[in-house]
């Protein structure tokens, strides 16, 4: 077990902070880490919280079964989120009081690390679910009430965490995107749509949140990563919600390469 100390910035305070890293688990398809310590919200304070990433997705989690609202605003939760100047994460994640109406064990909601908030996050509950784990709430499975529905986030006997994610919503309006539906069940397929200088063909889908998919024939050289990424999410004149950004590259009919460029969390390794 090893412990060392750092400050991070809540509401403009300095504070030293102490960690401790601990045990690793597993997920589907990636180990993630574990790390408690507690914060200070503000002087005189103090907030415990744990580190965990999914698939190289790193979140910071919050237990607040006991409270209905996040402890954290999404200002204080961007500033944790500083890889600098905070703990570092893509998000906040925050374990709630489940629903009084439905059949919920738990709420999620999640504050990205811009401050604002997703409706679902697919490798943020799985860490979600190996929280509640790790907090004594021990259970085969979790039905978890999020802004994207229901999601039922299953605990398997070799340790790994299985999130059925629905299907996907093909409906362009429901999405949501405003690019013209083109293809069978009202979708978005490689639609051609403007922004940043040049032309895109998109595709649009939900998964509890809005993806634009774009094929590229080489994300090294087609693409300017750090500038496309962000003008198409935040282009509210195709996805009026913004949207999360797929970038891919067939490499086999068995093999895709992808870049993500993650609505309200930018570059993203899932």
């Amino acid at each position: 077990m090893m412990k060392t100390t750092l400050s991070v910035l809540i509401s403009g305070v300095s504070m030293a902070t102490a960690w401790t890293s601990q045990s690793s688990f597993a997920t589907s398809t990636s180990a993630s880490r574990r790390i408690a310590t507690s914060i200070a919200a503000k002087l005189g304070d103090s907030i415990e919280f744990a580190k965990y990433e999914g698939l190289g997705n790193d979140f910071i989690l919050i237990d607040d079964r006991d409270k209905v609202e996040p402890s954290l605003t999404p200002e204080q939760s961007e500033r944790l989120c500083n890889r600098n100047f905070g703990v570092g994460g893509d998000g906040v994640i925050f374990a709630l009081k489940a629903p009084e109406e439905g059949d919920y064990d738990f709420t999620m909601r999640i504050y990205n690390s811009d401050g604002s908030e997703p409706e679902m996050c697919g490798n943020g509950i799985r860490c979600f679910a190996q929280f509640l784990k790790d907090l004594g709430a021990d259970a085969e499975s979790y039905n978890v009430n999020t802004l994207a529905g229901l999601i039922i986030p299953v605990m398997n006997s070799d340790g790994t965490i299985t999130v059925d994610m629905g299907e996907p919503i093909l409906d362009g309006p429901s999405v949501p995107t405003t690019l013209t539906p083109n293809s069978e069940h009202n979708s978005v397929l490689e639609q051609t749509h403007s922004c940043n200088g040049r032309e895109w063909k998109i595709s649009a889908v939900s998964m509890g949140n809005p993806h634009a998919i774009i094929f590229v024939d080489d994300l090294e050289n087609d693409i300017d990563f750090e500038k496309d990424g962000p003008a198409l999410e935040s282009d509210t004149s195709a996805f009026p919600a913004k949207t999360n950004v797929e970038f891919v590259q067939v490499m086999a009919p068995d093999h895709l390469k992808m870049k993500v460029w993650e609505r309200g969390a930018g570059p993203t390794l899932a």
